[in-house]
């Protein structure tokens, strides 16, 4: 027996993205189109991301089919992220894919849209198996997982305020740089010496023990706040400009510092040196360096390609076979939740 073709669908952001997976690892097409008119705003804008699927998305799966050789007549299997994300943009996907479903006479699955980027690693790497500690860093999202197999998470510990993507997406714009602002910090930061303007690291003391809720949550909004008290400080003094190097690198540091930290102690507690990277900030050669050197020769690190860290249909395909095989699959009933509850997420 042939492995499935699953058509994987993503319109959770500003990302319309389309992809054809037979089984676990063949991508035979992958569409990604990204909506740069976000970059005017400093942030993604959720009424142009609606409209912008819209626009795109029946290019963007025809692109990815054609790309694989196949029609949709072929496909055995339609998955589509049903949340968490923007929920006029998840509309849009879940609209499509279950209308194409439907048409087709083929399933529809609907996908939690950060489980898709735990399987996203496993896509490239057979190595990025359970049992693993999962660290899922995103624009919308930071969640330190426990994962003793496929399906089943532990959370350990999340942020408490704003999510790591965000947080670098902030501090980017306070100190003028583009967007998004991963990216944008990490090129500042290559000029720049991390202990000139020292940053704080929230959350992150010698009194936390395991058991404390402190031990593994995280907090970026202090750091956003005292990096812009240190870029008005500067400002004022008008020496922003040639300091932003130095203050990026400072931030970069504080952030990745942390994740680093929390990441090691699930490592720990766990006893797994194993750990699976995904989401856009998985992406980050300052966290990838970090958690490599603290790991060390005995450890595992498993990150996503960066087509794959970004949000793609790719990660959703994939985690749609997994869903589809123990028999989760929806109907015309199926629904975007901007709120989706993580499948299988205990604390």
């Amino acid at each position: 027996m042939s492995e499935p073709l699953i058509l994987g669908i993503e319109t959770s952001c500003d990302e319309t993205s389309a992809a054809v997976l037979r089984g676990e690892r063949d991508l035979l097409g992958h569409v990604i189109f990204t909506q740069d008119i976000h970059t005017l705003y400093g942030g993604v804008v959720p009424e142009l991301a609606s409209r912008a699927h819209l626009r795109t998305v029946d290019d963007v799966v025809e692109g990815a089919l054609r790309e694989a050789g196949v029609t949709l007549a072929d496909i055995d299997v339609v998955g589509v992220t049903a949340g968490p994300g923007l929920i006029g943009a998840l509309l849009v996907g879940v609209s499509w894919g279950k209308a194409a479903a439907f048409a087709a006479g083929k399933p529809v699955v609907g996908v939690h849209h950060m489980e898709g980027h735990l399987f996203a690693t496993h896509l490239e790497h057979p190595g990025a198996e359970p049992p693993f500690v999962g660290l899922l860093v995103s624009g919308g999202h930071t969640m330190l997982l426990w994962v003793p197999a496929w399906g089943e998470y532990r959370l350990l510990g999340a942020t408490r305020d704003d999510a790591a993507g965000e947080a670098f997406d902030k501090a980017a714009k306070i100190l003028g740089l583009g967007y998004p602002g991963g990216p944008s910090i990490q090129r500042a930061a290559t000029e720049g010496d991390p202990a000139r303007h020292p940053l704080p690291r929230p959350l992150l003391n010698r009194g936390e023990r395991p058991g404390d809720r402190e031990y593994y949550d995280m907090s970026f909004s202090g750091l956003k706040n005292a990096l812009r008290l240190l870029a008005r400080d500067l400002e004022s003094k008008g020496t922003l400009a040639e300091e932003t190097p130095h203050v990026a690198a400072s931030f970069q540091a504080a952030a990745v510092d942390v994740l680093t930290a929390k990441t090691m102690r699930a490592v720990r507690e766990m006893n797994c040196p194993r750990v699976v990277l995904g989401g856009g900030v998985a992406n980050s050669r300052a966290l990838r360096e970090a958690l490599a050197r603290k790991l060390g020769s005995r450890g595992e690190l498993y990150a996503p390609s960066p087509r794959l860290s970004t949000d793609n249909a790719a990660m959703i395909a994939r985690a749609a076979l997994f869903r589809w095989r123990r028999g989760e699959t929806g109907g015309l009933d199926l629904n975007a939740r901007a709120d989706l509850p993580f499948p299988g997420l205990t604390r």
